[in-house]
């Protein structure tokens, strides 16, 4: 049996705390239990667990859309899953790189990363990624409006200035390690490659209003774990650069989104909304530089989005931009924080985003 990992490991207390939101989409995750035990066949089984990470990524999307305001059901199910092609069996004798794959197929297609599909006649395209719930340890319960808000927008659909636009959207985990090993470059790639979309936001939780995160920066400097409870070793005193392709992620110290920010703050909301410009370097500590320029010799401790994983997704979406000379917009968006889940005020959230993203496509 393989062991269960830290994640999975909180699917027990998590379970005691609050079963209904555990248990939500128990039936997805008793049948994929139910089919892998009677697979003989490893192609079918793949595609099979990949199917069923596919209807739990669609039942989410379907039942946010309907009018829950929870994203944890999903994250919740989707460890289930992953606790369920570990601790059971197929009907052959599965190798350890076969249960991976199974892992990795359950884990992308429940992310909905299976699922950017854009219409033909979408003539503005939108990627938005939200994050998993995160510091589980501190509140078992604790929800992410970032996650929210992608299941709320995926596939949405709406006209602007005479075309009709759509966003497409995803789900980001909470681990250093699948920032490391280019998570984010694999699925933007072939996006900036093809210019499939006009403009890509990552969104995730932050501070007291909204943050249109400015300059992020290139060095991890929080030290806080990720989901599994590790912890990179950086802190302001001492930043780390992350990792890509097994060595340290080159780059400029500071980049700027081309988000389009005037429109984007005059969206109707109750927070304020924040073009922020701060950031922490070595050498200067905090301040508010106004442009780029004024970063070019600094090292950088915190970004506008801060020194956590928010930050570096941002980082790692307008550097990648950046190197395909893309002109698709790109930026990031740091929604007002919650305690817990609030139902309440993650609805309120959810509009804002949604009026913020569609003055957005309105300037592009």
């Amino acid at each position: 049996m393989t062991p269960l990992n830290i994640e999975e490991l909180r699917l027990e207390a998590a379970n005691q705390s609050m079963p209904d939101v555990v248990t939500r989409y128990q039936a997805l995750v008793d049948g994929l239990d139910s089919k892998y035990r009677q697979q003989t066949d490893e192609l079918e089984m793949t595609k099979m667990v990949a199917r069923q990470g596919e209807r739990l990524w669609q039942q989410a999307v379907r039942d946010v859309q309907s009018g829950s305001t929870d994203d944890r059901p999903l994250y919740w199910s989707r460890l289930a899953m992953h606790r369920q092609l570990k601790q059971s069996r197929p009907a052959f004798n599965m190798a350890p790189w076969q249960q991976d794959i199974l892992l990795r197929a359950v884990e992308k297609s429940s992310r909905g990363f299976s699922n950017v599909l854009f219409s033909d006649d979408s003539e503005i395209k939108i990627l938005l990624t939200g994050f998993d719930p995160f510091f589980l340890d501190r509140d078992i319960g604790q929800s992410n409006p970032s996650g929210l808000v992608a299941l709320s927008l995926d596939g949405y659909k709406f006209s602007v200035n005479g075309k009709v636009a759509q966003i497409e959207t995803v789900m980001i985990p909470v681990r250093f390690a699948d920032f490391d090993e280019g998570m984010i470059e694999s699925l933007l790639t072939p996006v900036y490659r093809e210019k499939s979309v006009d403009m890509i936001v990552t969104v995730s939780m932050g501070r007291d209003d909204f943050d249109l995160e400015r300059f992020p920066g290139r060095n991890r400097s929080a030290a806080a774990p990720d989901n599994l409870n590790i912890l990179t070793g950086a802190s302001k005193q001492h930043p780390v650069a992350p990792m890509f392709n097994r060595k340290e992620l080159e780059g400029p110290e500071f980049v700027e989104f081309s988000l389009p920010v005037t429109a984007m703050q005059s969206a109707a909301g109750q927070w304020k909304v924040n073009d922020n410009h701060k950031v922490t370097s070595v050498a200067k500590g905090e301040f508010t530089p106004s442009s780029l320029s004024e970063l070019q010799n600094e090292t950088s401790v915190e970004g506008s989005g801060g020194g956590y994983l928010s930050n570096e997704i941002s980082y790692r979406a307008v550097l990648l931009g950046e190197r395909f000379n893309s002109t698709i917009a790109v930026g990031h968006i740091h929604t007002p924080r919650v305690s817990g889940h609030d139902p309440k005020v993650e609805g309120e959230i959810m509009k804002q985003v949604k009026a913020m993203v569609i003055a957005g496509a309105a300037d592009l």
